[in-house]
């Protein structure tokens, strides 16, 4: 006997209503794999939290962002218990939001759950440590994803949870001025500011909320206008943070292009606009994005954990991404791979905005060639700053000039800005890096094949030109008395007003003169100006690969 109509209409009614999980790629699913293999592992299912895994490792807490992350990766699997326990998490996690609309950090989540209350008398209030704004954009976001995907594997209580965690998050995100108590939200900010601003106009739509969706409106437009200028991020290049402000538009190209936001209108031209500089600084053979970088938490990236690096694993394979076979948690910032099963959610959609000459050359060598832009990050930049970067197969000199109200850029961290970068294959196949450390608020660059050119036009005779340069790789010379013990590449000062014999130290692990940076050791090289000097500091190299 044949199924009546209506109970074949009945199946489909049913199916329709019956949350399935995001198809991945191969490539996708490998990332999305190893990295829930690499969560599961520090699950804590009695607490429902993710244990900390940040640098320095913390004795006993759990995490919270990280968390919210790893219930996206369990409903994403639903094998067994996933989906239960991603329920715990969001019950868990919205249920520590803070709800006081009189403080700061309204609609922010914590840190990490043990910690003690933000404001109380024993823990002070303090931006970017007890209380990190950004966790608002990172968690809200998620939470769209979470809504968007997978909202009917959840109970209709936690969905109205979801909802009414989003508004305060987004009413929370008003409270932010740049400039004010402490805060750096600029639209130059671009990571943050793109979170921030899907977040308020998703949530302004889904709640009818039109505060909400003005705000998103005009935050969008800021970031617009400024992006425009250029067609970069203002926030260049940087191998973590590129990734992030990918994610937040990709989410707006998914959930909001056919509402009349302005970031669903746009996002899908800025992230090809994104992906078409960010590609042509892909040098694929040694898997690194050629400098300068805004922000980085390395210096090369086979040796920690990039953002970018998860983008490019999802949508090429994880063999185009890392040199080396080291597990995942032996890299430095191993942390952010617990963003991955997000990021592989997303990237088929992603890469469906793709052309595919960005593919090709995330894939293979293009061939040697010199990318020039501009960027432009107030208030720190007094005017954009130019970048030029010269792309070979087994050399890149990147460089940025800039005019600065503050030494290390917007984010005012020398640590992190990189304004010129010099990345070498050695004949073992690992990567050698000879970088400026910032010292300066205006630098004056210029690259061409096999050389570069650095002035400090504000400098005097106190100013000096310091480098981060790569130890050597095991098996080669361990200790670096000049530059003829350099593994790989010939350098030679070939012009300049500094003394042309640098001062050579050493930031160990264990020892040294100096400390690491982002758990990276290397040997530092300054070159001062001669005592008495009148001449405006400047230093020319010529490079040999050897």
């Amino acid at each position: 006997m044949l199924p009546s109509v209506n109970w074949i209409l009945g199946l489909g009614l049913l199916s329709a209503n019956v949350a399935r999980s995001v198809e991945l790629s191969e490539h996708a699913q490998a990332l999305f794999d190893q990295s829930m293999s690499f969560q599961d592992q520090i699950y804590d299912p009695e607490a429902s939290y993710l244990r900390y895994f940040y640098y320095p490792l913390a004795a006993g807490p759990h995490e919270t962002r990280s968390t919210v992350w790893y219930s996206i990766g369990l409903l994403q699997r639903n094998h067994g218990d996933d989906v239960k326990e991603a329920v715990k998490i969001l019950e868990n996690v919205i249920g520590d939001q803070e709800k006081n609309s009189s403080v700061q950090w309204y609609g922010d989540y914590t840190v990490y759950p043990e910690q003690p209350t933000v404001g109380s008398a024993a823990y002070a209030p303090d931006i970017y440590n007890s209380w990190d704004p950004n966790w608002r954009g990172f968690i809200g976001t998620a939470l769209i994803i979470i809504y968007e995907e997978f909202g009917n594997l959840l109970p209709t209580k936690v969905q109205n949870l979801i909802l009414e965690s989003l508004h305060n998050n987004t009413v929370g995100d008003t409270y932010r001025v740049g400039g004010v108590d402490g805060d750096n939200l600029y639209p130059a900010y671009s990571n943050a500011w793109l979170m921030r601003t899907v977040a308020s106009s998703w949530t302004g739509l889904k709640l009818n909320d039109s505060n909400m969706t003005t705000s998103g409106d005009k935050w969008a437009q800021d970031f617009l206008d400024l992006f425009d200028l250029n067609n970069t991020l203002s926030e260049f290049n940087g191998p973590t943070y590129a990734g992030v402000s990918l994610y937040a538009l990709t989410i707006a190209a998914k959930y909001l292009s056919s509402t009349e936001s302005v970031i669903g209108q746009n996002a899908q031209r800025v992230i090809q606009d994104i992906w078409d500089y960010e590609s042509l600084l892909w040098n694929p053979n040694m898997r690194n994005f050629a400098g300068p970088w805004d922000r980085s938490y390395g210096y090369d990236m086979n040796k920690y954990v990039a953002i970018m690096s998860e983008w490019i694993w999802a949508l090429i394979g994880k063999e185009h991404v890392w040199h080396y076979s080291s597990p995942i948690g032996t890299m430095t910032h191993a942390d952010d791979f617990e963003l991955a099963p997000v990021i592989a959610v997303l990237s088929e959609f992603h890469k469906s905005l793709l052309p595919k000459t960005v593919i090709s050359r995330l894939k293979s060598f293009v061939g040697e060639h010199t990318y020039t832009g501009h960027t432009f990050a107030p208030p720190a930049d007094y005017e954009p700053r130019n970048i030029t970067t010269w792309v070979s197969a087994n050399l890149t000199i990147g460089t940025d000039s800039f005019n600065q109200s503050v030494v290390g850029g917007y984010s005012e961290d020398s640590t992190s800005f990189s304004p010129s970068v010099v990345q070498w294959i050695r004949p073992g196949g690992s990567i050698g890096y000879f970088n400026l450390h910032p010292s300066e608020t205006a630098l004056k660059a210029d690259v061409a094949p096999y050389a570069l050119n650095l002035t400090y036009p504000l400098g005097n005779e106190t100013s000096s030109f310091t480098f981060v340069l790569a130890s050597n790789p095991l098996g080669s010379k361990r200790d670096i008395t000049g530059f003829e013990d350099v593994d790989g590449l010939k350098i030679d000062v070939v012009g300049g007003t500094v003394d042309p014999v640098p001062e050579i130290s050493f930031c160990g692990l264990v020892g040294g003169t100096c400390s690491i940076v982002h758990n990276f050791e290397f040997w530092n090289l300054t070159f001062s100006m001669p005592a008495n000097s009148s001449d405006v500091p400047s230093i020319q190299f010529k490079f040999t690969l050897e």
